[in-house]
């Protein structure tokens, strides 16, 4: 589970009691949805009015639409939790949220901007347009996503950040002005182009906003074109993979795999473990296809010293093989020593967790053999997994340290229980192992990998598969 959804959660709980007593005085989700445009009509006249009523520099109208702001985002929150409370859920109740919800914005930014020009701040008004354009395109790009069947929920700037930011910023402002003056200013050496002053308690967070809300957008639409070359890499999928009924949603063999590595290893060494298991459909610099009966032919061969190191026997070939069990995925090896991530499923009462379908944690055999779990610096910068449901029991993994590798976690149709599938060699496959072997003469933060390697069982035909990649 995320931050920000343990955040959501535990905002709830202080709410429910509000938003229970909402309920037994009979207001409606879509009441209380239309309780909240009404307060940011309040928010947009209050801006107005110090546009027209108030001089430059008389910031309590900002002050006070501030604190008016905050209270209206409340009404966001309450109205989504009535709903589900209440057991009033509905289709049409969804739509009536997002269509005020955007109504709310846009007449929010009118009293802003409307404000700002009649004082003659026009560049923090053009910053505030821009705000304007990134917000209704966060919700446009979601909607748009989702019309077709994608789930677009990531990014930093959502609309309760926006909420909280243009608030507190502005009350911030109000409160600042009475104690350091509505006109303080601090200007550019030799000229009056003010570098700082009051307002800019309320317009920096506002541009910064602006920015990052259309980063949020641009964001979202790349990862739903990535999601979209997905569906087409798995419509185009082999002949031999569609005979076994096993179809990845997509990993596009030619994503280049060293930088993503090397972050990884980075990670590794600094936080003590390794690489997380990053799986990857790749770019390939050197790669090298062994199926069970090759790797044992060749090794009671004479092989030419171009493949010696398919011969000689690896330090990985004497690591401890890890226990499986019901929910086993995959895990992740390395050379400096022997301590082992684990990737299982995680299922409460016999059904997947959709917010956190992978559990991630150590065996640590070069100590005493014993379970951990990861650190909260391991889980949320290296190792932990982030996953978007693709909706049909089909989540897209990446770790949270490098998001452009890819994997998929879904059920296959031979045994109904749900894997890890990579790409292989070019060919689909269930992952169950990745090895990381690591030379000495490397730096802390930058260890010479000589190569990856990921091992994994081909779903046409149930060979295994290893491929190496040289770093």
């Amino acid at each position: 589970m995320t931050n920000r959804k343990k955040l959501q959660l535990g905002i709830y709980k202080i709410i429910n009691p509000l938003v229970r007593l909402l309920i037994k005085a009979g207001l409606t989700p879509n009441m209380v949805t239309t309780i909240g445009l009404v307060l940011n009509i309040g928010v947009a006249i209050i801006f107005i009015s110090g546009a027209e009523e108030g001089k430059r520099g008389d910031l309590r109208y900002v002050g006070w639409a501030g604190a008016l702001i905050l209270f209206a985002g409340l009404f966001d929150m309450l109205d989504g939790q009535v709903a589900r409370l209440g057991n009033m859920s509905s289709p049409f109740g969804a739509l009536y949220d997002s269509v005020l919800d955007r109504y709310s914005e846009l007449i929010l930014f009118l009293g802003i901007c409307y404000y700002l020009v009649a004082h003659h701040y026009f560049l923090s008004s053009l910053f505030a347009f821009i705000g304007l354009i990134g917000s209704m395109m966060v919700s446009y790009t979601r909607a748009r996503a989702e019309g077709l069947g994608i789930e677009c929920k990531d990014g930093l700037m959502q609309r309760p950040e926006r909420v909280i930011i243009v608030g507190v910023s502005a009350l911030a402002c109000g409160i600042a002005s009475g104690w350091l003056g509505g006109n303080f200013k601090i200007s550019w050496p030799d000229s009056t182009f003010p570098v700082f002053e009051t307002i800019s308690i309320f317009t920096i967070p506002v541009t910064v906003m602006a920015f990052l809300a259309n980063w949020t957008a641009i964001g979202r639409l790349r990862d739903a074109r990535r999601t979209l070359q997905a569906r087409e890499t798995a419509a185009t999928s082999s002949e031999a993979d569609k005979a076994s009924g096993v179809t990845v949603p997509g990993v596009n063999p030619r994503k280049s795999l060293p930088g993503a590595l090397l972050l990884l290893i980075c990670l590794h060494a600094a936080l003590s473990g390794f690489t997380p298991r990053a799986q990857s459909s790749t770019t390939q610099l050197s790669t090298t296809q062994l199926s069970t009966t090759q790797l044992s032919t060749s090794q009671s061969s004479t092989a030419p010293a171009s493949h010696v190191s398919a011969t000689i026997k690896e330090a990985v070939d004497t690591f401890p093989v890890p226990p499986r069990n019901a929910n086993s995925l995959f895990y992740l090896q390395r050379t400096p020593n022997t301590n082992t991530i684990i990737c299982e499923l995680n299922e409460k009462d016999g059904q997947l967790d959709k917010d956190e379908p992978v559990h991630v944690f150590w065996i640590r055999y070069a100590e005493q053999k014993q379970r951990e779990e990861l650190t909260f610096i391991q889980r949320h910068f290296a190792y932990g997994l982030k996953e978007k449901d693709l909706g049909n029991n089909v989540y897209e993994l990446h770790f949270v340290s490098y998001k452009k590798i890819l994997f998929y976690l879904m059920k296959s149709p031979v045994d109904n229980r749900p894997h890890v599938f990579a790409t292989i060699t070019g060919r689909q496959a269930i992952l169950n192992r990745i090895y990381v072997k690591i030379n000495p003469g490397g730096t802390f933060w930058s260890p010479n990998v000589e190569y990856l390697e990921l091992k994994g069982v081909d779903t046409g035909n149930g060979k295994e598969l290893t491929q190496r990649f040289k770093v």
